[in-house]
């Protein structure tokens, strides 16, 4: 199995006699001291403190390779930075949210600060020593993290670092303005967040899914709260103290790695360290809230329940399958019909079916799974639209590529310029796919679709989503990626297909007023890429204005020098009343100052022609950059 492995001239003498050795000391604790002294262990985030590490990173724990991987964090962003407020809430922390035993508290500095108790130590049986040995090999000599895209130094820099430690409810200040009173509930945002810090390659796609909670009340005092979402992976991993699974965007870069890692990986499980069949998701894309249920989302898995306790709390609930009704994997963007309460995914696979679309009703029960075999090859589907008849699906040329990973010693996942773009129509109710209609788009590449609706005279589908020029880059160098907003008016009579730019700028993580999913609206609020995945403003545009191709920017508010944002989101001021105005309402964030290594949450008012920031909430502890989130009112938390 592993025999790529043993013939690499770096590679440790008797590979196969060492794989002979697990079998048959499966119960052994260790090997002796002289040989474990050679081999470089994962470290836990958790397990540094601030006697071991100072604010910034030292480095790793040591390698024998010029490789070896040590993370470049600014001294204003540290890994093991404390809550800085003087208290947390006191609340119990749940259990699931701690490694040490429940019935002892966490003990406090002096100041009232919460301590993390020491780190357990864990007693390495001979099976996981002799993995992570081989582990390091790979990741020393093997496919040693190259390129910047997959570098810990580049990818983990700044406020992309991770924070050590989970974070209980903890209050914070309102520092300027005040919270509009229709702010009642939970914004929370997802994002990645690596227990371990990467030995070898990592993406920043590949991290432990935290959850990062702002409890609001009518006004009243705010709550941070980061969690993590406790997946099967995160949760094995944990009690193993290192990781078990290669990671999926960075962990197969060419054949020669992705056969030692898919070996090593297969060596785990047959040895019974991790079962994939319990799921093998970080959770760490985005969140949706629908039958009643909040669930973290990552496109490789199931979803993950979870919840919000009255004390602002996170709790993860766990993997949900809809009473065995999904399988696989679903989307991390399914699309909740505001009227009905139905929910609308998807899945993606590399084997046929390459794409599966599904409903869920409103009260969240899964219905039959509509099998979509007029998608030819395997593509990279991380989003889609529907309206109140349809459902749109883009058939980009990002996708499967294996070429690319043993000729190139790339990703198997990378783009095919021969490929034609097109669209996908079927209704959304369909039974079978038996009225799927293919539109060629040439040049328009998605990854996310912002909204779409029926046009009046039923013959025509307009959606709007930004366009990525520079597709080839969307994983390798996403500060070359250029998205570009587009409205796209499908002619169902003529099938023709139209599309403009209804912006110059360089947008993405698009949001509109939920209340108007799957039907014509006119505000989108985009954020700016400066460049991706930095994001330093948020600008709102009518697309109404889109037909008279003209740049539809109607307002704009930059974050300034070195500060930076992430997916904005709208909440409604009277999300229950049908005669409000669309754009009335608040734009929320979480924005990071890198000069001041201080995070806020701002609140902006919607209607306004500067996004003018009406509250500023400084946050206890810095937030990392991340991914999608939502707000989440308290007359619904209180259902969950």
């Amino acid at each position: 199995m592993l025999s790529i492995i043993s013939q690499h001239p770096y590679s440790i003498p008797c590979t196969h006699r060492i794989l002979a050795l697990l079998w048959e000391t499966n119960n052994m604790d260790a090997f002796s001291s002289s040989f474990v002294s050679t081999l470089g262990l994962a470290t836990p985030i958790h397990s540094f403190t601030t006697a071991t590490a100072p604010k910034a990173i030292r480095a790793l724990p040591p390698l024998s390779s010029p490789y070896s991987p040590i993370l470049n964090v600014s001294t204003s962003v540290g890994i093991d930075e404390k809550a800085q407020m003087p208290t947390p809430t006191p609340t119990p922390t749940p259990t699931s949210s701690s490694s040490s035993s429940s019935s002892k508290r966490s003990p406090t500095t002096s100041t009232g600060k919460m301590r993390s108790p020491p780190p357990k130590q864990r007693r390495q049986q001979l099976p996981s020593l002799i993995f992570n040995a081989l582990d390091d090999i790979i990741n020393n000599f093997i496919d040693p993290p190259l390129r910047p895209s997959v570098d810990p130094r580049s990818v983990l820099s700044n406020n992309f670092a991770p924070v050590v430690e989970e974070l209980p409810p903890t209050e914070c200040e309102v520092i300027q303005g005040s919270l509009p009173p229709c702010l009642d509930g939970a914004y929370i945002r997802n994002g990645p967040n690596p227990q371990f810090l990467p030995r070898g390659p990592y993406h920043l796609f590949d991290g432990d899914g935290m959850l990062h909670s702002i409890r609001i009340s009518q006004g009243k005092p705010t709550l941070l709260c980061s969690r993590y979402v406790k997946t099967y992976k995160y949760t094995i991993e944990t009690q193993a103290g290192s990781p078990l699974l290669p990671n999926v965007f960075s962990g197969f870069n060419g054949l020669t790695a992705s056969a030692a890692r898919g070996a090593l990986a297969a060596a785990r499980i047959l040895a019974g360290q991790y079962n994939p069949a319990n799921g093998i998701g970080v959770a760490n894309t985005s969140l949706a809230f629908f039958g009643n249920r909040l669930y973290a989302l990552g496109e490789s898995d199931l979803p993950y329940s979870v919840r919000l306790s009255s004390n602002g709390d996170i709790e993860t609930l766990g993997r949900h399958d809809f009473d065995g009704q999904l399988s696989m994997s679903m989307t991390a963007h399914p699309k909740v019909d505001p009227e009905t309460g139905e929910a609308f995914a998807f899945r993606y696979a590399p084997i046929p079916p390459f794409l599966t679309y599904f409903r869920f009703d409103a009260k969240g029960a899964k219905q039959a799974d509509v099998p979509i075999f007029s998608m030819l090859r395997p593509s990279f589907l991380h989003d889609f639209a529907i309206t109140k008849k349809y459902a749109i699906f883009a058939d980009i040329q990002l996708g499967m590529n294996p070429m690319e990973m043993i000729v190139g010693g790339g990703s198997p996942v990378g783009s095919d310029p021969s490929k034609v773009p097109r669209l996908g129509v079927i209704p959304r109710y369909a039974k079978d796919e038996s009225e799927m209609r293919w539109f060629d788009v040439p040049g328009f590449n998605i990854i996310h679709a912002i909204n779409a609706w029926d046009e009046e005279d039923g013959n025509q589908i307009v959606m709007v989503a930004p366009n990525i020029l520079s597709v080839e880059h969307t994983l390798e160098r996403m500060d070359l990626v250029h998205a570009l907003v587009e409205k796209v008016r499908i002619d169902l009579r003529t099938g023709i297909v139209t599309r403009h730019p209804i912006s110059a700028r360089n947008l993405d993580f698009a949001v509109i007023n939920q209340a108007y999913v799957g039907k014509k609206n006119s505000f989108v609020y985009a954020a700016v890429g400066d460049p991706l995945p930095k994001i330093s403003g948020v600008v709102k545009l009518d697309v109404s204005k889109g037909d008279q191709r003209q740049d539809c920017t109607v307002a704009c508010r930059m974050y300034g020098p070195r500060c930076y944002g992430g997916e904005p989101f709208f909440v409604a001021r009277e999300p229950g009343n049908p005669e409000a105005e669309e754009d009335d309402g608040y734009v929320v964030s979480f924005v990071h100052d890198e000069n001041a290594g201080e995070s806020n949450f701002l609140v902006m008012d919607a209607k306004s022609p500067n996004l003018e920031i009406v509250a500023t909430v400084k946050l206890p502890r810095r937030v990392p950059y991340g991914f999608h989130g939502l707000f989440v009112r308290e007359s619904d938390l209180k259902n969950l």
